[in-house]
């Protein structure tokens, strides 16, 4: 694809990336017929071949409305297209920066950036969103049913895995006695935001099966979210800030020898790859941010290496719908990882309609862009169901918070379910 960069825009980071990607692309449309937005909407600017029109007459220097926005916000970025494209087209990577661009250029009305400040307001802090969602918890019973649907129900810390994930300071401890301390090999976790607080016992079932392998997991205090909310609104400055206080949170445990950044949810992975080329052209932190990329480890990559006999798996006979996430399969090229890894433990998988395809979640997007959501999210709920499975299991919080509030079926993270299979002597 030909292009003439506009001049007020020539010399802008990330420029020479997005002509790059606009030059790989032969507009031949295969990537339509894998978005979930074009085969639910059916118009060409609701699809990866227009949107990439649409940023590229952004970049040329043509006039852009709020329409124009309105399409680049309707794509959920589940990258479905990236798998499909025959040339490699960095969509999602372009997309970003048509969204940055254009959150400069057009103002949205008051009630959009009202929605998008809260968001970035109190998602990603930990302490903003629990103390929110523990008010909303409490008030779920009155509520109305479309509102109490999107609050999930209180989750109890398990009391069976306390000791399986320590803290900096409990390493730090001239008193720390943890069994942790006798493990040879060392691991950090992404403890994040939204998934500390609403399923917290998702790390706790990473921890006690890491430790069952020997392998000890360190929680750092200091590290939060991992920057995606922001960055997928058009904020990369804030998006960035949290990627250099996450590093710089880490650096001292990576310094120690920690080998990989265990990730339970797989939306935030992406993100945390990415740091380096996000970061490349900062001085201070390209090195760090190019090796904390290296090391972030989806909990799938970590478990496929490792021989999982020691854990003694014994699953129960249920059958289990398997969702694989957008950012599993399309944003890190996993797909297959867990089923695999389930089927060889002795789960049994339920046959699934269009795995390729977005649940609707998308981080923000369901908030966002309700109405498309909950019609993705039926659809995918049909899928998933279609074999008659015990339960729906996944590897990310959103995924996981959004299918939930309209299964018949408890949904669960896949991680738990391995962690429930172990023998008690593990």
């Amino acid at each position: 694809m030909q292009t003439r960069i506009a001049p007020e825009y020539a010399d802008l980071p990330g420029i020479d990336t997005a002509d790059a990607i606009l030059r790989s692309c032969v507009h031949c449309g295969f990537c339509n017929a894998t978005c979930p937005t074009y085969l639910e909407l059916g118009d060409e600017r609701d699809g990866p071949r227009g949107r990439i029109y649409l940023i590229k007459q952004l970049l040329e220097g043509y006039d852009v409305t709020t329409r124009t926005q309105t399409h680049l916000d309707r794509c959920l970025t589940c990258r479905n297209c990236e798998t499909t494209c025959p040339s490699g087209v960095q969509y999602g990577r372009l997309l970003d920066i048509g969204r940055d661009l254009i959150e400069r250029q057009v103002r949205r009305p008051v009630r959009q950036r009202l929605a998008r400040w809260l968001l970035k307001l109190i998602v990603p802090h930990r302490r903003r969103f629990g103390t929110l969602l523990f008010v909303g918890q409490l008030l779920r019973p009155v509520l109305p049913a479309p509102l109490r649907a999107k609050i999930p129900p209180r989750r109890r810390r398990s009391s069976a895995t306390p000791g399986n994930i320590r803290t900096s300071a409990d390493r730090d401890s001239a008193s720390s006695t943890s069994s942790a301390e006798t493990r040879p090999r060392r691991m950090l976790v992404l403890d994040g935001c939204v998934q500390a607080v609403a399923t917290p016992h998702t790390n706790e079932a990473a921890g006690r099966v890491l430790a069952g392998l020997d392998i000890a997991l360190e929680s750092v205090p200091g590290a939060g979210c991992c920057g995606a909310l922001a960055y997928h609104l058009g904020d990369h400055r804030a998006a960035l800030r949290y990627a250099r206080r996450n590093i710089d949170a880490w650096w001292p445990g990576i310094a120690r020898g920690a080998e990989a950044i265990a990730i339970t949810a797989s939306g935030c992975a992406p993100m945390i790859k990415d740091y380096g080329e996000l970061l490349a052209g900062d001085p201070a932190y390209a090195e760090k941010a190019a090796r904390v990329a290296a090391l972030g480890k989806d909990i799938s990559e970590i478990l496929r290496t490792e021989d999982l006999a020691p854990l003694r798996l014994d699953p129960p006979p249920s059958k289990v719908a398997f969702h694989c996430p957008c950012t599993l399969q399309h944003g890190q090229k996993l797909g297959g990882v867990v089923e695999t890894i389930l089927t060889d433990s002795g789960f049994e998988l339920a046959a699934t309609k269009d795995p390729h395809l977005c649940c609707g979640s998308a981080g923000t997007y369901s908030l966002l862009e309700p109405s498309l959501s909950r019609t993705l999210l039926g659809k995918k709920l049909a899928a998933l169901s279609a074999d008659r499975p015990d339960l729906i299991a996944t590897a990310n919080v959103g995924c996981q918070l959004h299918m939930e509030s309209a299964a018949e079926l408890p949904v669960r993270h896949w991680i738990e379910l391995v962690n429930e299979a172990m023998g008690e002597e593990t």
